[in-house]
């Protein structure tokens, strides 16, 4: 049953997220009302039960259910814990609130809170690094930080960076557009550039941390598979007081020399069981992008597996 004057929030605009649980469940839905009977395999009604339940918990907290949200929830089958991934809201700008949307994404967003060096490894679309940078635009507006560093190697695939025009931030912009893309989404651009002018947000090439102490701060470091294991050193050994440390990469996508070896996947042998470094691994399963992300990623996954068979 669902409570009085939640109806229209929970079935969604027009039916739409009804609609979408109807084709996404295995059992008949009949609606009555604020009714909703279910009809079914004892395995299909289970899940359909953990979605509609979803959608009400989310629906009372505030939240406005989509048919993706359905969706997420359906793909999360019948814990029922839905609400709390999904409820845990990060960020809210412009009315579009930014959550986790897997479990997994959960786990990374809780490890962010409480480590003080974080890694986020998985392949593309998983939400790595817009996920990090929700949390430290979310600390810079608390307080908890008094800037925010956005960093990245500038690594290509037959590019480098001094082949391109301009003076450095010209040069590195093309780099950073992905984190670019992210902070607009959630700061106002006038208050975006007030920032950058003012360096309470930083955005500078890798090479440009060597030698400081970053104090107060919520650093990113972005694309981390293109490190070698001394630029993830000198990196990490920057943090300094009261900052926190995110970074992100994707072992399948390496553009560094054949023989390099990279300092994600050394960081990844050398700090594991380290108090304070968390790990955490995304998977296909996390990929919040379009399907066919996911099926490209599997495609690509498969054709490795036979060329190393």
């Amino acid at each position: 049953m669902i409570p009085p004057g939640r109806v229209l929030e929970v079935f969604g605009d027009r039916d739409s997220v009804l609609r979408r649980v109807e084709e996404l469940v295995g059992c008949e839905v009949i609606v009555r009302g604020n009714e909703i009977l279910l009809r079914g395999r004892e395995a299909e009604v289970e899940r359909a039960e953990a979605v509609f339940n979803g959608l009400v918990e989310l629906a009372e907290g505030g939240h406005h259910p989509t048919p993706e949200t359905a969706e997420r929830l359906y793909r999360m089958g019948p814990e029922g814990d839905g609400r709390r991934v999904l409820g845990d809201v990060i960020l809210t700008h412009r009315g579009r609130r930014i959550a986790p949307k897997t479990r997994n994404q959960k786990v990374y967003t809780d490890a962010i809170r409480r480590s003080q060096i974080t890694f986020g490894i998985g392949p593309a679309g998983t939400g790595k690094t817009y996920l990090a940078v929700a949390l430290a635009v979310d600390a810079l507006n608390r307080g908890e930080v008094n800037r925010i560093i956005l960093t990245r190697p500038a690594v290509e695939a037959g590019e480098s960076l001094g082949f391109l025009p301009g003076d450095v931030m010209a040069k590195v912009d093309p780099y950073f557009r992905p984190l670019y893309d992210a902070l607009y989404e959630m700061v106002e651009p006038a208050r975006f550039q007030a920032h950058l002018e003012r360096g309470i947000i930083e955005i500078a090439p890798l090479a440009y941390m060597r030698g400081r102490t970053l104090n107060d701060a919520f650093i990113i470091l972005d694309e981390a598979q293109n490190t070698t294991p001394q630029q993830m050193k000198m990196f990490l050994t920057r943090l300094g007081f009261g900052s926190r440390m995110v970074i992100t990469g994707d072992v399948t996508q390496i553009d560094l020399p054949r023989g390099r070896v990279s300092g994600l996947q050394d960081a990844q042998r050398k700090l594991a069981g380290v108090e304070g470094v968390a790990f955490v691994d995304l998977g296909r399963e996390d990929i919040v992008r379009s399907d066919l992300v996911m099926r490209i990623v599997d495609a690509y996954e498969e054709a490795s597996e036979e060329r190393e068979a």
